[in-house]
């Protein structure tokens, strides 16, 4: 299985990281919690999100929409912001056609926060970072 990429938020050291794994990513080096994003599809999904350890921040996103390249960086910062406690999950809905029936896609960029394999809340539209992390505590009661 493919390893991500991801710095530590601490001390900056690049760490790989499995989309599944049965704990929470720290930093080889500092062992501070690392920011867990990464990506799914059709078939990685039920792996990756629904046996996640950590509830996840499901992005549900089109390449050619501006308003999800616009998001995208606001839910990475709530990702790092919120790391150890949340994993950011981004969704191509173009790629991921059976997803996109799932959740019954309308617009995009669609925002779930799942846990347990749940949807505890949604929104569609951008928001800034802070209102983002707001809305993920809220439905999380983090």
């Amino acid at each position: 299985m493919v390893s991500d990429i991801v710095a530590c938020v601490g001390c900056g050291q690049r760490n790989r990281i499995r989309p599944i794994a049965t704990g929470t990513p720290v930093c080889g080096k500092c062992r501070k919690p690392l920011p867990w994003i990464t990506v799914a599809d059709d078939v990685t999904f039920a792996g990756i999100v629904e046996q996640s350890p950590l509830p996840v921040v499901v992005d549900l996103w089109a390449a050619w929409c501006m308003p999800c390249r616009m998001v995208g960086p606001a839910l990475e910062q709530v990702a790092r912001d919120l790391a150890g406690r949340v994993k950011l999950v981004k969704v191509d809905v173009d790629r991921a056609p059976v997803l996109s029936r799932r959740f019954a896609v309308q617009a995009v960029p669609t925002l779930l926060v799942m846990k347990g394999g749940e949807v505890e809340a949604r929104q569609s539209g951008a928001a800034p970072a802070a209102v983002l992390r707001r809305w993920v505590e809220q439905a999380l009661s983090l």
